[in-house]
């Protein structure tokens, strides 16, 4: 059993706990984007929230009109709160560019959006994502409790095993090895604090809403090891922990094309250089390349031990093809397009949630309190 504890607090799934949570004073918010009505009601998860009774569910919702209006019907009926923010709504992104928000949108603005509405309306938030198949009642709860014990941010781990596989490819053979290949080069705080984290890139995670409030976030992809970097900056390892979620199931991508884990890679490797840069460390990519690519030859190895130990298929050779390809990723950060926080700019959450429901209105739709 694993009892063991990393540079932050690691909460562990010893007793398959469902521990007390401030739910009442907690809003959950729940990144969701698709095109057609069946990708966007996700009913389990809304059943399951159901029966938690937290004081608010914000949608952060990117979809087209009819499919938003959908979603709002069908979420209706539901016992549950539910504040529902389009976030590609025309007055939503004319507001953003009213105040020099503009800029590329995506999964990290969307959470963003429905950070800043669920930290004016309760004391906690927890975020997590809304394709997970194994969705249990006992999530947000593990990570809400650790708040009300004085911790600030909190990140959710869990194993990727599905179908006799090991899943998790991003994390597993892109940021592991990047973070072993950087610290065989540096060793700064904060290097120790990014390598701590079991699923560094999981999209369960919760603030204090004070916390929330003062983090700055990458637009898309790069959010989740993004935010790994703004909670050391602003509540550091002391007030961070981590909890164990259990195994998790969800959707899969593939490698290659514009939503593959090629591409997700290439904004991960942007936020985590960026995050380092704010630090003052400006890695030599070239040898951090090569360095790279000898981790996760190693990594590979030790996953093929543990896939045979348990019984798992495991094809080597696609994994050391995904190695080589997410290498190619690995080079300067861009130009820094993060979203400021909250606390620092001029526009209000309710702002943005009113120019939303103006736009739901014109659509002739009922607007979501």
């Amino acid at each position: 059993m694993d009892y063991a504890q990393e540079r932050i607090t690691t909460l562990h799934d010893l007793t398959d706990p469902t521990p007390r949570a401030p739910l009442g004073e907690s809003a959950v918010v729940v990144p969701i984007a698709g095109e057609r009505p069946g990708e966007v009601t996700p009913e389990h998860v809304f059943e399951t929230l159901a029966t938690l009774s937290p004081a608010d569910v914000v949608v952060p919702l990117r979809a087209p009109a009819d499919t938003a209006a959908a979603f709002r019907e069908w979420v209706q009926s539901f016992d549950l709160p539910v504040t529902v923010l389009w976030c590609n709504a025309d007055g939503v992104v004319e507001i953003l560019g009213d105040h020099g928000l503009d800029g590329p949108s995506g999964k990290g603005q969307d959470v963003w959006l429905g950070l800043g509405v669920a930290a004016e309306r309760a004391e906690y938030v927890a975020v997590h994502d809304a394709d997970a198949t194994t969705y249990s009642e006992t999530h947000v709860p593990r990570l809400l409790a650790p708040l009300q014990a004085g911790f600030s941010f909190v990140k959710g781990f869990y194993a990727r095993i599905e179908d006799g596989k090991l899943y998790g490819r991003l994390t597993r053979l892109f940021v592991a090895p990047l973070l072993s290949a950087l610290a065989e080069q540096y060793d700064p705080p904060l290097l120790s604090y990014l390598s701590a984290f079991r699923y560094p890139l999981s999209g369960e995670f919760a603030f204090t809403a004070e916390a929330a409030r003062r983090v700055r976030a990458q637009r898309n992809w790069g959010l989740e090891i993004g935010l790994l970097g703004e909670a050391y900056t602003t509540v550091g390892r002391n007030h961070t922990a981590q909890v164990d979620l259990g195994v998790h199931r969800h959707d899969h991508r593939p490698v290659d094309g514009n939503s593959g884990l090629s591409a997700m890679a290439d904004h991960v490797a942007d936020a985590l250089f960026c995050a380092l840069r704010d630090h003052g460390i400006e890695p030599e990519y070239s040898s951090l390349v090569e360095s790279y690519r000898t981790a996760g030859k190693r990594y590979v190895k030790q996953y093929a031990a543990d896939a045979s130990f348990n019984g798992l298929s495991y094809d080597p050779d696609s994994e050391l093809r995904q190695v080589r390809r997410y290498a190619t990723s690995i080079e300067p950060p861009g130009r820094d397009r993060r979203l400021p926080a909250w606390d620092d700019v001029d526009l209000s959450p309710s702002a943005v949630l009113a120019a939303s429901r103006a736009s739901t209105a014109r659509t002739g739709c009922p607007r979501m309190e």
